[in-house]
This record gives C-alpha cells, sequence and structure tokens, in this order.
C-alpha cells in the first residue's frame, strides 16, 4: 500500500487515517427476476449492499429516492437493478438516466451492456449521436442516456415524436445530481418540471432516483430539483479500505509576499515519483491548463528516471474527442495505465478500476468534491493514499493551517433557486411552447406560474386564449436558453479569422471576462479580445502566446431595494434583501503570469451594467469602528470583505467568482460605513442565504484565515483577491484581523 513519511517530506503538515470498514450485504430481494438476479451472480454480485436493498424496496414501492453514499459506494445498482427489474415485466416500459457529462454516460452503458440481458436495450442520445442513428434510438431505446442540454433543446420541445417513449416512461435517474446547483441547477429544476408536465400530458407519473455524493442537503436538493417529495436512503453499507490522508503545503520561497512554490510543479514531482513505483495514480487539477501543466512536466520527470512509463501516463479533460476519451477511459477501467492527470471530469462516478492514490491539486472548490476525489482510490477493501496539496488560494491555505476544519466539516449545500426570475420566465415560455400553459400547471411551477403567464403576455412573448397561454411567437424558444446563464442575453465568444464559436458568457458579466485586451482561456488555449461589439453581442478573440493573465478594474455600486430578513450577528444588524448592483469596468492590469507582477495598467471606455440580485449587507457600529484607526478603515473594510467572500464557499457549493462584494467608508442608505456580499448573477440563486444563516460561523472562520496566515501585510493566501475589482487596493491584513475580531466579540 502506498505511504508517504512526514519524515521525508519537508512539505507534508498534516498526516490523518481512515480505518477499514466491513460492508453490510443484505439478500437479494424475492422481487428480483431470476434472469436478472443470474446476470448479477455472473459478475460476482449475490447479495446487495443494504444502501442497494432499501433504494430497490423505494423505487418498486413507487416512492421517489435520493441515495447519498460515498464514492464507489455501488449507487449504480441502486437504479440499474428497479429498473432492470420493469424491464423484465415489461418489455415497453422505458426509463430514463440523466447524467451531466458524456463520460458518464458511456460508462453506465458499457455497465448495462455487461449485463448480458436481452431485454436491456440502452442507447445513447446526445449531442454526439449522429442524427442518421437518432430514429431508430427513439423506437428501440428503453433506458435512454442523455443529458440536461438534450433533455432541454431535443427531445422536450419535440415531444410529439416521443410519444410512446413519454407514454411508457416508469422511472427517471439523475445520477451526480450535487451537479446541479447554481445557475446550472436553476435551469435543470425548470426543465425537470416540464418534463414531469409532458409526462402528465401522456398519462405517465414515473419515479424518480437520485443518486449525489455526501451532501448536507440531499433531501432539499431533490425536492428543489423536481418538485417531489423523496425518500433518503443514507446508510452506506459498502466496505473501504484502510486510507492515509496526507496534507501537503509547498514550501514558502518569500515569507514576506506568502510566496510559495507552484504547486502544479510540486504535483508532478510527487505524481512522477508515485508513478515510477508502480503506484496507480490519478492526478487532479481545477482547470484544464492546469492539468496539461501537470501532465507535461510529470512526463518530464519521468523521461530522467523512469522512461518507458511516460505511454503509461495520461491526460484527461474536457475538449478531446469521444474516440480519445474512450480509450483512456478503457486504459484506466483494464489496467493499462498506471496515471492519469485529470480535471474535474473524473471526478464523478466513472468506474476507473483499481486506483491506488489521488493526489488533489489544489482544493476543488467543495469538501463534496474532494472526497469525491479521493473516494476514487482504494474501491471495495483495498488501501489508499489521499493527498490534498495546496495551492496559493486563501481557501488553500486556510485547510493546511487547519487540516481538522476540513476533515471535520460538515460538506457543503447545494442550492438553487428554479424561482429566478429571469430563468423561470425564459422556461414558462418554453413550456408554453410544449403544451398550452393552464392553471393546473400549478403542480409542476408552482402557484406563481399565472402571474408570470400574464407578465409574459403583456410582453408579447405568451398570447391568452380563453383560460390558456401559448407560445406566441414564431421562434423556438428553447433555443435560445442556455441552461449554463442566468440570462438569456449573452455575448459569444467568436475566433476573429474563423468566425467558429468558442463559447458564450452572459451579458452582465461580458465586460469583465471579455472587454478589449482581455486574455481569455478555452479549452487550454490562450486568446485575446482583439474587440467587443456591444450592439452585435460577440467578444472578436485570436489566439496568442502570452506571458501575462488580465485583470479588470471596475467600480461598483449597490442600492438597497428592500430587506427580506434582519437579525441581530456577530456584533452587527445583518440583513438579507433585494439589491440593485452597478458595474463598471474602467480600465484592467496585464500581470505577469510568473510572479503577478504588474506590466501595464490600461484604462477602458465601457457603459456601466446594472443587474437585480439579493445579497447581505451590514453597517459597521460605532464599537468595531473604534477597532481600527480611521486612515485604515477602508483598507480593513475591504480585506475584511475579501476574507468573508473567501471563506463563503464553504457554506455553499458555489465559487468566489459566484459571489460580488462591496466595502464602502459611507453607504448613504444605511448612514455607515458598510460590507455588502451579493449573488453575483442575476436575480440571485441562494447564494448568500447560506451565508446569512450561517453567519456567526463565516465571520470566525475568515478571521482564522486573515489571523493565521505567516504574510507580514497580506497576500493571496488570505486578504488578495484574483477577483477584485479595485485591484487589492486598498486593503489593510491586520486592521481586517481587529474588526472581524471585534465581531467576534474579542474587544
Amino acid at each position: 500500500m502506498p505511504r508517504l513519511d512526514p519524515a521525508k517530506y519537508e512539505q507534508i503538515v498534516a498526516v490523518s487515517h481512515q480505518a477499514a470498514r466491513p460492508g453490510i450485504l443484505k439478500e437479494m430481494p424475492d422481487g428480483v427476476p431470476p434472469e436478472v438476479s443470474g446476470a448479477l451472480l455472473a459478475q460476482g454480485i449475490s447479495r446487495l449492499y443494504s444502501h442497494q436493498l432499501k433504494a430497490f424496496e423505494l423505487a418498486t414501492g413507487r416512492r421517489h429516492a435520493v441515495v447519498t453514499t460515498a464514492s464507489a459506494s455501488g449507487k449504480s445498482l441502486c437504479f440499474n437493478l428497479p429498473v432492470v427489474t420493469a424491464l423484465a415485466g415489461n418489455d415497453r416500459s422505458r426509463a430514463l438516466y440523466l447524467y451531466p457529462t458524456k463520460a458518464l454516460t458511456q460508462d453506465q452503458v458499457r455497465k448495462l451492456q455487461a449485463l448480458g440481458l436481452s431485454f436491456v436495450r440502452p442507447g445513447v442520445y446526445d449531442g454526439d449521436t449522429p442524427s442518421d442513428q437518432r430514429p431508430h434510438i427513439r423506437r428501440r431505446a428503453n433506458i435512454l442516456l442523455t443529458n440536461p442540454d438534450m433533455l432541454h433543446v431535443g427531445i422536450l420541445p419535440h415531444h410529439d415524436s416521443w410519444q410512446d417513449f413519454f407514454f411508457n416512461l416508469r422511472y427517471v435517474v439523475i445520477d451526480e445530481a450535487h451537479s446541479y446547483r447554481g445557475v446550472f441547477g436553476s435551469h435543470v429544476a425548470n426543465v425537470i418540471r416540464r418534463l414531469r408536465r409532458v409526462c402528465s400530458r401522456y398519462g405517465s407519473d414515473p419515479v424518480f432516483i437520485l443518486t449525489t455524493a455526501t451532501i448536507a442537503n440531499p433531501g432539499e436538493l431533490a425536492n428543489s430539483l423536481t418538485g417531489q417529495d423523496f425518500e433518503l436512503v443514507t446508510g452506506d453499507g459498502s466496505p473501504r479500505g484502510e486510507r492515509q490522508i496526507v496534507f501537503w503545503n509547498p514550501l514558502l520561497i518569500d515569507r514576506a509576499l506568502g510566496i510559495r512554490k507552484s504547486v502544479f510543479s510540486e504535483a508532478a514531482v510527487l505524481g512522477a515519483e508515485l508513478i515510477s513505483k508502480g503506484v496507480r495514480t490519478i492526478v487532479f487539477a481545477r482547470t484544464r491548463k492546469g492539468a496539461e501543466l501537470i501532465y507535461k512536466q510529470t512526463i518530464q520527470r519521468l523521461e530522467q528516471g523512469s522512461p518507458q512509463l511516460i505511454e503509461k501516463v495520461s491526460p484527461y479533460r474536457g475538449g478531446y474527442t469521444p474516440a480519445q476519451r474512450r480509450r483512456i477511459e478503457r486504459g484506466l477501467f483494464e489496467g493499462e495505465l498506471t496515471g492519469v492527470i485529470s480535471t474535474s471530469a473524473l471526478e464523478l462516478g466513472i468506474d476507473v478500476g483499481g486506483i491506488d492514490a489521488v493526489i488533489s491539486a489544489t482544493y476543488p472548490g467543495t469538501v463534496a468534491s474532494l472526497w469525491q476525489q479521493w473516494g476514487r482510490a482504494g474501491r471495495g477493501a483495498g488501501k489508499s493514499l489521499a493527498v490534498y496539496m495546496a495551492g496559493q488560494d486563501a481557501l488553500d491555505q486556510f485547510f493546511a493551517l487547519h487540516p481538522d476544519e476540513l476533515l471535520e466539516r460538515e460538506v457543503e449545500s447545494a442550492i438553487l433557486d428554479f424561482t429566478n426570475e429571469q430563468i423561470f420566465d425564459s422556461h414558462l415560455g418554453a413550456a408554453a411552447f410544449e403544451f398550452p400553459i393552464e392553471s393546473g400547471d400549478r403542480e409542476f411551477f408552482g402557484p406563481d406560474v399565472d402571474e408570470a403567464a400574464r407578465k409574459l403576455a403583456a410582453h408579447g412573448r405568451l398570447r391568452k386564449q380563453r383560460r390558456r397561454y401559448t407560445w406566441a411567437l414564431p421562434d423556438f424558444p428553447a433555443q435560445a436558453i442556455p441552461l449554463r446563464s442566468s440570462s438569456p442575453d449573452s455575448f459569444s465568444i467568436v475566433l476573429e479569422g474563423t468566425g467558429d464559436i468558442l463559447g458564450q458568457v452572459e451579458a452582465e458579466r461580458a465586460f469583465v471576462f471579455v472587454h478589449p485586451g482581455a486574455i481569455y482561456m478555452h479549452l487550454g488555449e490562450t486568446y485575446q479580445v482583439r474587440r467587443l461589439d456591444i450592439d452585435g453581442r460577440a467578444a472578436l478573440v485570436n489566439p496568442i502566446v502570452a506571458d501575462y493573465y488580465t485583470q479588470p478594474k471596475k467600480e461598483t455600486s449597490v442600492e438597497i431595494l428592500g430587506r427580506e430578513m434582519v437579525r441581530s450577528a456577530a456584533g452587527v444588524e445583518l440583513s438579507l434583501g433585494r439589491l440593485l448592483a452597478t458595474e463598471q469596468v474602467v480600465a484592467y492590469q496585464k500581470k505577469q503570469l510568473s510572479d503577478n507582477q504588474v506590466l501595464e495598467v490600461v484604462e477602458l471606455d465601457l457603459p456601466r451594467q446594472s443587474f437585480h440580485t439579493e445579497g447581505l449587507f451590514f453597517p459597521m457600529e460605532e464599537a468595531l469602528l473604534s477597532c481600527v484607526d480611521q486612515p485604515e478603515l477602508l483598507g480593513s473594510l475591504h480585506a475584511a470583505e475579501h476574507g468573508l467572500i473567501a471563506i463563503l464557499p464553504l457554506f455553499a457549493m458555489c465559487d468566489r467568482w459566484d459571489i460580488g462584494g462591496l466595502s464602502t467608508d459611507y453607504h448613504w442608505q444605511v448612514d455607515a460605513p458598510a460590507i455588502f456580499l451579493y449573488d453575483g448573477h442575476p436575480g440571485g440563486i441562494g447564494i448568500n442565504r447560506k451565508g446569512f444563516a450561517r453567519f456567526e460561523e463565516l465571520v470566525a472562520a475568515s478571521h482564522r484565515l486573515i489571523s493565521d496566515c505567516p504574510c507580514e501585510a497580506g497576500c493571496p493566501s488570505c486578504i488578495q483577491s484574483p477577483k477584485c475589482g479595485n485591484l487589492n487596493e486598498p486593503l489593510s491584513k491586520w486592521g481586517a484581523i481587529r474588526l472581524l475580531g471585534g465581531m467576534k466579540g474579542e474587544i
């Protein structure tokens, strides 16, 4: 079993061990048909884990179930067994499997085909499916595997071509349901409600089976995602092998500035060492470019000592062709690869065979994701190694300094808001295209559907006919709804020479990410924005070789439109309410990649942008203001705001880029200095509601983050933010420590 000795590596700051755990096995239930139990027996499965049995009993009893157990606990059988049992009893029954990634879809097809049951006919229906095969899949497949995007734009609007499928739909499986959170989850929740509505029109009422990583609110997420009530399956009956958990912090190379060795090179060195010893290893990076950099440096290390292993190492990320992805997945499963350097694409439940070690190079964004990554190693009773390798970011360093905060922390809550006005209204239009909106649709869309339909009719998007609303325009509404944006208004990122569209960005965020001169990353490639066509909603980009990145400078103002909740917390009057955020990008910095030094500041002339959102805010009391010197007040507020934003993702499954902030030494509506944190997406998606509910914990953790950092005056590991609109000026580390300490009652 792989082991790392702290005496050998001074980068190791903590070591923990997870003890082995036996499995809890139950007899195969009587309701499983002999041909199905025989197929499972041929795979060595004669009994079920306890959670698999409970899921089977709930599903076959027509109760919606959400299974939340550890990675590699056999969740696929939780839904495959009831689905295949239903197909054995009725060949016309249908099931719909939804997956967030194509890799997961292919992995599930392999598992279904491995059963060798003639009556099980899986069919993949997604963007990779050739058009000439689609009619055949529509007619023949009794398990349809797809993704929310295809369901949204390729199936529901064309339900008349799927009448037999919807009439006979018995089960809907949503795998890796924790992936559907934030803006994406809010869209998918509307897509699922549209699915339920179409099923109802065809007379079916499918049972939903959801699986998710271990999150804090699986029942709430399942209900928010589907509108249905669920039974929880939480007791994990699968075995677990012994695991060594290592916290690795790259050494400081400049203590005063808080600069550490590159986490990419550290991951490559350790990964190459493990691979050269025959330890089957996955290294996870947060970005595609990070994965490619680690892979390149790993190969360079192997060239020096174990060149024969180079062919046994591969990167894995989005942007590869389906054939390339399948080849890498097959190499992992069949043991041909010893090492893979991957983005989060392999984090989800793909069966990757016997992996011995996982290196998580930087914090992946959520505690749940980190445990998912570590769960890729040591399947069953096998022993394993899990390494958390901290990067320069504030949250990374927080966990490196306080490993117990990670090991003992409850996983986050996955949040979404299907009623977000912009998202909800657009999907209501798509639903009206599928079938006219009527009063009975409150069952699917809630009590506000009538008012929303009247508003859309007033804007000419719906037409009222007696008591029903129909789609009034000649276009195809689903095509205009990007599932990963809260706003239908977006800018296309266009390659200037060819006209190819590389991606899209919300109009409200376009000036931040694709302003003229901005460096834009796509599939690991670097582009520069040459021109921003505001009227044409396009950012024209060209490839570039650059040793710098860009950071926008923006001016922000926030207007309070209303308070929803108010309470006393952490020494302040804390409010949650509706806000109007106005931002204007006025310049950008070019910063050296190697050392973050500023190369140039370029002024911009772009219009202001405003959007409605929700957030939390609090004025500073006189007693708190006395904690800091007046000349340091704005820097203290600003640094405290950065600390709060850095920590907030611990309580909601989001990224700091999803959160906006403002600190000011005077706000006219509260008549005092104040700090605002708001959802960075139009309409708000519930992020700051979590911060409001757990504000005392948020303040305490932010105080620890900043006060425990060894730097002298503030660094990227504590108060400096990569997304700061004021380019990290002014900031006062010690003022923030005193201010947050005062909020904790330490005055």
